[in-house]
């Protein structure tokens, strides 16, 4: 595909190759993480670290996972200290979700493996290239974000707080 030439639909095709590749990519390597003890619980500490407090329900929105999913996972991070239930001061039926301290220091470990898996892939890269990719990346996922209910079937925003930058930086998974 040349530079300046390509139209919305040449873009996509190419887009979506490459999408389908690095979706491959990233499976695998979440696949050797999920074998790290822990692996699987990243994404949801992570999100309480970057985040703040929340409900399992709200948790599983923002993670776009099932409830019974991350109400098995927060069991185990409630077991091994790293998340703690209280009670949710406007209505005390539920509970709040929040990251202890050893889970901030959890959350920290794995996003500075992440962080140096992917500076090591990065490093031969140009800085411009390096800036142009994060911006850019940051860029589509604002718009998936921003398209869910086109793209996903659900509520439009309700992934509003995963398009954040804070929340980019944050999930270590």
């Amino acid at each position: 595909m040349e530079q300046g030439t390509a139209t919305a639909a040449d873009a996509a095709t190419a887009l979506g190759d490459e999408m389908s590749r690095f979706v491959r990519l990233i499976t695998a390597w979440k696949q050797r993480s999920r074998e790290d003890p822990g692996g699987g619980d990243r994404l949801l500490l992570a999100r309480l670290v970057t985040c703040g407090p929340r409900r399992a329900t709200d948790l599983a929105a923002d993670t776009l996972l099932d409830l019974s999913t991350v109400s098995r996972q927060i069991r185990s991070l409630v077991d091994r200290g790293l998340v703690e239930r209280r009670p949710d001061p406007e209505d005390r039926r539920g509970a709040l979700l929040s990251a202890t301290p050893d889970g901030v220091l959890a959350f920290q470990h794995y996003r500075d493996q992440r962080n140096e898996q992917l500076a090591v892939i990065l490093e031969a890269w140009p800085a411009e290239d390096r800036y142009q990719l994060v911006r850019l990346f940051g860029r589509l996922n604002d718009d998936f974000a921003e398209n869910r209910a086109q793209l996903f079937g659900g509520p439009p925003g309700a992934t509003a707080p995963m398009a954040t930058a804070a929340a980019h930086q944050g999930d270590p998974a």
